[in-house]
């Protein structure tokens, strides 16, 4: 008997007198918050497409993609919005309240946005 065989794909190993699958999980790679965000959607509204892609192996890499895009996009819409809004380091060192009241309504004002458009698709 051969000590290892390949059917469909994947590779066996004989052990005794049995064959056993060599299997590998795709690597994990660290997800955050828009990753998880996209996790608890998928898990709630789009279940098939959800086992779909666990099944696949490729859930966590979409994650990955999600969370990466996400985070990108919020960092370009708040850089974006302060300059629009005219939010610079002066009117930081002017008035600090003010300041981060108007980043904390921007940074709100992002997320939003990125959820919208990323996450909840």
């Amino acid at each position: 008997m051969e000590k290892y065989i390949e059917r469909n794909g994947i590779t066996y190993e004989l052990r005794g007198e049995q064959y056993y699958p060599l299997l590998e999980l795709p690597e994990r790679k660290e997800i955050g918050k828009y990753g998880n965000l996209y996790l608890e959607y998928l898990k709630a509204h789009r279940k098939g497409y959800h086992t779909t892609l666990l099944m696949e192996g490729t859930l966590n890499q979409l994650l990955y993609e999600i969370d990466v895009e996400a985070e990108t996009m919020v960092e370009r819409i708040i850089t974006s919005l302060a300059a629009e809004r005219g939010i610079d380091e002066d009117l930081k060192v002017r008035d600090m309240l003010s300041w981060v009241a108007e980043m904390n309504n921007i940074k709100a004002s992002a997320e939003e946005i990125v959820l919208r458009e990323v996450v909840y698709v």
